[in-house]
C-alpha cells in the first residue's frame, strides 16, 4: 500500500530546495521589517505551533533575542490589548487560513507590533494578507492529513528568519538540509525493529531538549493523529522531574537528539537510565552513542545542530507512515481530523 503521506514524505528534499531558494535572498527584507524590535512573539496551533519551538530555541539561542510563544486566546476570547511595540510577532499557518491566527496576528498588528507571516497558502492567504511580509513555503499541496513537507518547510522558512535577524550561524548550512534529507528517506535506519517495539504498546514518551524539543513534540503529535497512540512529547528536563515514572516494559521511550550538541550527552544518558529500568529506548538521531545506547534506533542527519530538526522529524514521520499501515490504520485519514483546522 502506498499512501499519500508516504509519498509527500518523498517530496520534502525537493519542497525544501524550493523553499531555500525563494527564501535565502529575503533575508534583507526579513531585517528590514524586524527594525528595531528586541523579541518575538510566535502565534500558531497544532503542527505549526511545534514549528515554532523550534523558531524559539534557535532565536533565543542563536541570534541573541527573547522569543515567546502567544496564547491566542488572549486576543480572541478575552479580547486583552497588550502593548506589543517592539514586538516581531510571526504567525505561521500551514494553510493561511486558520481564522484564530489570522485574527491574533491582526491583534498584535492592532497592538503595535511588526508582523510576519510563515504559510504555505501563498501571498493571497489570509495571513499572508495580514502581515507586513510573508514568508511563503513552496512545498505544494499537501493532501495527507498529517503534516509533513509543510512542517519541514515551515522549519527552513524559520531559518530564513533567524539569518536575518543576524544568527550567528552559516546559511551553507541550509544548503546541506535537502540532501541529508533524501539520504534519511533512503536510510531511516532500523525502522522494522521500532515499528514492531511499539505495535503492541497503548502510549509511548517522547524526548528532547533544546533544538531537538520541537521534533519530539512533533512526532508525539503524529503519532497520536496517525497511530491513535497515547504519546507524550516532553523536555528530557521535564521528564526526569516526575513524568519518567510512567515509563515501563508498556511504555516505551523515544529519544531524540541531533548528532552534536550540548543536549547529546544527556539524551544518551537517558537513553541507558531507561533501559537500565527494563524499558526500551528507540533514538532518533544522535550518532553512535544515542543508537548505542538504545534499544534500537533511527539514523540522524549529518547536520549541525541548528538546522538539524528539518531532518531528525523524516525518520519519525516515516515511523508513524509505517506504524499507522501496521496498525491497520489509514495514515491519509485519520479519524476525527481534518486538513485545516479552526478553532474560536
Amino acid at each position: 500500500m502506498t499512501t499519500r503521506m508516504r509519498g509527500e514524505i518523498a517530496e520534502q528534499p525537493a519542497a525544501l530546495r524550493a523553499t531555500l531558494d525563494a527564501l535565502l535572498p529575503r533575508t534583507a527584507e526579513v531585517a528590514a521589517v524586524a527594525g528595531d524590535t528586541r523579541q518575538l512573539l510566535f502565534i500558531a496551533r497544532g503542527t505549526s505551533d511545534n514549528a515554532a519551538v523550534y523558531g524559539r530555541y534557535l532565536i533565543e539561542a542563536r541570534a541573541g533575542r527573547m522569543a515567546s510563544m502567544a496564547a491566542p486566546s488572549i486576543a480572541t476570547t478575552y479580547r486583552r490589548r497588550l502593548d506589543l511595540r517592539g514586538v516581531l510577532a510571526v504567525g505561521l499557518s500551514q494553510s493561511g487560513r486558520t481564522e484564530e491566527i489570522v485574527e491574533t496576528l491582526q491583534w498584535a498588528r492592532d497592538c503595535g507590533a511588526r508582523t510576519v507571516a510563515v504559510t504555505n497558502g501563498g501571498e493571497g492567504s489570509p495571513l499572508a494578507q495580514a502581515a507586513d511580509l510573508a514568508l511563503c513555503t513552496l512545498a505544494g499541496e499537501e493532501k495527507a492529513v498529517p503534516a509533513t513537507k509543510t512542517y519541514t518547510t515551515q522549519l527552513a522558512a524559520l531559518a530564513v528568519l533567524a539569518l536575518g535577524l543576524g544568527a550567528d550561524v552559516d546559511a551553507d548550512d541550509l544548503r546541506r538540509v535537502p540532501d541529508a534529507v533524501e539520504r534519511l528517506i533512503a536510510d531511516p535506519g532500523d525502522l522494522d525493529a521500532v515499528v514492531e517495539g511499539l505495535a503492541d504498546k497503548p502510549g509511548v514518551v517522547v524526548s528532547g531538549r533544546g533544538m531537538a524539543f520541537s521534533t519530539a513534540l512533533e512526532l508525539a503529535l503524529k503519532l497520536k493523529e496517525a497511530c491513535y497512540l497515547h504519546a507524550m512529547g516532553l523536555s528530557y528536563a521535564d521528564l526526569l522531574h516526575g513524568p519518567i515514572a510512567v515509563v515501563d516494559a508498556d511504555t516505551p521511550a523515544i529519544l531524540v537528539a541531533a548528532g552534536e550538541g550540548p543536549t547529546l550527552a544527556g539524551t544518551v544518558a537517558l537513553a541507558r537510565r531507561v533501559t537500565e529500568a527494563g524499558a526500551s529506548a528507540f533514538g532518533v538521531g544522535g550518532g553512535a552513542e544515542l543508537a548505542g545506547a538504545s534499544t534500537a534506533a533511527l539514523n540522524g542527519p549529518d547536520l549541525p545542530e541548528w538546522v538539524a530538526p528539518m531532518g531528525l522529524i523524516v525518520p519519525g514521520q516515516l515511523l508513524t507512515e509505517a506504524l499507522a499501515r501496521r496498525l491497520g490504520i489509514d495514515p491519509d485519514a485519520p479519524r476525527g481530523l481534518n486538513k485545516v483546522t479552526q478553532t474560536d
